[in-house]
């Protein structure tokens, strides 16, 4: 699902501009059709990059962390923007984000602000980035918004090492236990086969199937090869497709064990950063446009949009958060507090905090319920082999007998 910006005048002759998610421009057109708009222009937004799940190559969030802290340290010591790009771009570790920032130098020589320099680079940096460096420009405080800016990456790059974790742990036992099975097959199995073949002993079927499975991968391990990795090209390809990737994390978000996760991930992406953006002078509507690219998942992105639509026909954010109940009851009532507060900024950074500690609570939850069940899997797998090779042992036996 893309995301269309749209130029259109009402029935009363006013020129407005709309964006709206959907699958395609005709649909878009029929919606605004149905609405009566006259349609001007419809184009596809930048931001539909970022909804669709095709990520550009962007810096890591811990290099953003230290460029953001040390720019900001420069800055607060008196030191101009563009002498504290030409000192970073001398020590920065990162060397594309060193050569990054030497070609941010050089268009600050040339005029240009720093939120301009930053947009030369959309594929490097996120869109909170650009957004938030034009939003300090306007205000004066850009040490400020880098400070900011320092403690959101800081944060979202321990949720990023969550989540990893999360997953290292799986994904270490299924390695292990292929390696495990290949050997077993392509080194132990032929012994006994051999073995099994001079006594004369009748195999029994389980035997005969492992047998085969080993031989077809001694001689024709290549296509298995071959195979594995058109699966992870197929599954890369599908990924890359708008209305895959939108059925796929709608689905996530219905799987027992992986949605608790996946949602509190979103939930404290999209709190924190909307707090960031609004603390930092970023108007609502642009700044929903933003945090919906860095939830992490298209479909709840798409809600988001959707969501900011109703916001520009004049609805508070809490109104169609609740209708559409992807958020857990507790963000659409808080929020609902910050807008009668009228405090929403804090309000947010609190609901991050508490579900930063959620996403603790079910990362450990979760890597605690996979652990049993990985190693359940592979006992049952290598356990299966075994019995496969051991079986005709108890037939040689009875026949020695």
């Amino acid at each position: 699902m893309a995301v269309y910006k749209c130029s259109v005048v009402d029935p009363a002759g006013k020129k407005h501009k709309i964006s709206k998610s959907a699958e395609s421009k005709s649909e878009i057109a029929d919606y605004l059709k149905q609405n009566n708009y006259v349609i001007i222009d419809i184009k596809k937004s930048e931001s539909s990059v970022e909804l669709s799940g095709l990520k550009p190559n962007r810096i890591k969030s811990k290099d953003l962390a230290v460029f953001c802290k040390q720019l900001y340290a420069m800055l607060k010591a008196g030191v101009t923007i563009v002498n504290s790009l030409e000192i970073l771009k001398q020590q920065t570790e990162n060397k594309r984000l060193a050569k990054i920032i030497g070609q941010m130098y050089e268009d600050l020589q040339k005029g240009n602000t720093f939120s301009e320099a930053l947009s030369h680079h959309k594929d490097a940096f996120p869109t909170i980035f650009i957004s938030m460096a034009e939003a300090g420009e306007l205000s004066g405080n850009i040490d400020i918004i880098m400070n900011r800016l320092s403690n959101h990456f800081e944060k979202e790059y321990k949720i990023e090492n969550k989540v990893k974790g999360a997953m290292t742990y799986p994904m270490i036992l299924v390695i292990v236990c292929v390696a495990v099975v290949v050997f077993l097959l392509t080194t132990i199995m032929p012994t006994f086969v051999e073995m099994y073949s001079s006594s004369g002993v009748e195999l029994p079927k389980i035997t005969q199937v492992m047998i085969s499975v080993s031989e077809a991968l001694k001689n024709y391990w290549y296509i298995f090869v071959v195979a594995v990795v058109a699966i992870v090209f197929a599954v890369s390809a599908m990924n890359k497709n708008e209305n895959v990737k939108l059925k796929e994390d709608y689905y996530k978000l219905h799987i027992p064990v992986v949605k608790n996760l996946v949602l509190k991930v979103a939930t404290s992406r999209f709190t924190r950063t909307l707090s960031t953006l609004m603390g930092s002078g970023v108007p609502l509507l642009q700044a929903l446009e933003t945090v919906s690219g860095v939830t992490g998942n298209t479909y709840i992105a798409s809600k988001i949009m959707e969501a900011r639509e109703d916001v520009r026909r004049g609805l508070a954010l809490s109104q169609p958060l609740r209708q559409q109940g992807v958020f857990p009851p507790m963000v659409h009532s808080m929020i609902k507090i910050g807008e009668d507060s009228g405090s929403i900024e804090e309000i947010l950074d609190k609901t991050a905090d508490f579900y930063d500690e959620e996403v603790d609570t079910a990362v450990t939850r979760l890597t605690t319920m996979l652990e049993p069940i990985m190693i359940v899997f592979m006992a049952i797998i290598i356990g299966f082999i075994v019995i496969a090779m051991v079986t005709p042992m108890f037939d040689m036996v009875k026949t020695v007998q």
